[in-house]
């Protein structure tokens, strides 16, 4: 893996990530497809999609190729990737470029391999696989390679990877459905129930990330959206504050947590005791929800921080070892699913 022009790829359920050897991150797109049903036909990929969500045409479906961190429609996924590897790398016979990719760790051998076989007709000699985990840790600044113990919990779109990482491999591990499209969705059911409001995902999204917050704001914030009344049908405009977006997280904020003590109960004494005077590091782009990191330590009694660059951590940590790829390409795999305690 000597080219470069190497890539590394953050696969993920809700957006996909590139980054080029010696240039950076080149790429970032939704994972998201829009297809005419009636001839079985790519109309638009990516953030082109992504704007067509709640607006599509009868014969038209909006696709997501991955759901909670799993591979839902190979071939979708094939299609979405090749797409992204070749706006990126260009359509090439000769000097093609290697591919390290990161996946969950809790990925299938199946899935792994099938990704794999993926990228053969995208421009790509030959790909590696790095797990999530491990990416997210590297690209959040943490020494992976130490004897001590590190927690970080990885909270992307569909799945939040939670894991306790030393010497350089996943001691403890868990894969719980309670990303950032959970958010979402509890956002849309409590406007719901509360306000007989019904709003699209989009909007869910946006008040999430402008006005949503995992513990009570210093002022309350207020976001005027529009959706359908279910009891007059009509089109309706309604000012939500920030303490209605808290209230509909608590929730999946606190089965978040649980899902991470539950970790730590599973997590060897001595590794315990390094996270617990160390911390717990948050990556993935839900960890950016205002108060997430409070929330968790006045939880847990356990020191917590959110990395610099959380949404980009994973494929920074790909882009690590493709710039060190001598000193870390120890960490990459060949397909074959990683051992390690899964709770």
């Amino acid at each position: 893996m000597a080219a470069n022009d190497d890539i590394g790829i953050d696969l993920g359920t809700a957006n996909t990530l590139i980054y080029m050897k010696g240039k950076g991150i080149v790429l970032r797109e939704p994972s998201v497809m829009a297809v005419d049903v009636d001839t079985n036909t790519v109309m638009a990929i990516g953030s082109e999609a992504y704007r067509m969500i709640g607006r599509t045409p009868r014969n038209m479906a909006i696709i997501y190729p991955l759901k909670d961190g799993t591979i839902t429609d190979f071939r979708s996924t094939e299609k979405m990737l090749h797409y992204f590897v070749r706006n990126v790398v260009g359509k090439r016979m000769f000097g093609k470029p290697a591919c390290i990719m990161c996946l969950p760790a809790g990925a299938t051998e199946m899935e792994r391999r099938s990704l794999i076989t993926s990228l053969m007709d995208a421009s790509v000699r030959s790909t590696r696989l790095l797990d999530k985990p491990l990416a997210s840790a590297l690209g959040a600044g943490l020494d992976i390679e130490g004897v001590y113990g590190s927690l970080i919990c990885d909270i992307g779109g569909g799945v939040t990877d939670i894991s306790v990482i030393s010497m350089g491999h996943v001691i403890v591990g868990s894969s719980v459905k309670n990303g950032g499209y959970y958010f979402d969705d509890a956002i849309i059911r409590h406007l719901r129930l509360k306000h007989n409001l019904l709003i699209g995902e989009r909007t869910a999204e946006e008040l999430k990330i402008h006005i949503g917050a995992a513990v009570p704001r210093p002022e309350t914030l207020y976001m005027e959206v529009t959706g359908r009344h279910l009891v007059y049908g009509l089109p309706k405009t309604m000012r939500i504050t920030s303490e209605d977006i808290q209230e509909a997280l608590e929730e999946p904020v606190s089965q978040l947590i649980e899902s991470i003590h539950a970790v730590l109960e599973h997590t060897p004494a001595e590794l315990a005791s390094d996270i617990f005077e160390d911390g717990i590091t948050l990556t993935g782009a839900g960890s950016l929800l205002f108060g997430l990191e409070e929330a968790v330590a006045d939880t847990l009694k356990i020191p917590c921080k959110v990395a610099e660059d959380p949404a980009s951590a994973t494929v920074m940590g790909a882009g690590m070892v493709l710039e060190n790829i001598g000193k870390l390409s120890k960490y990459l795999g060949d397909g074959r699913t990683r051992n390690f305690t899964q709770v």
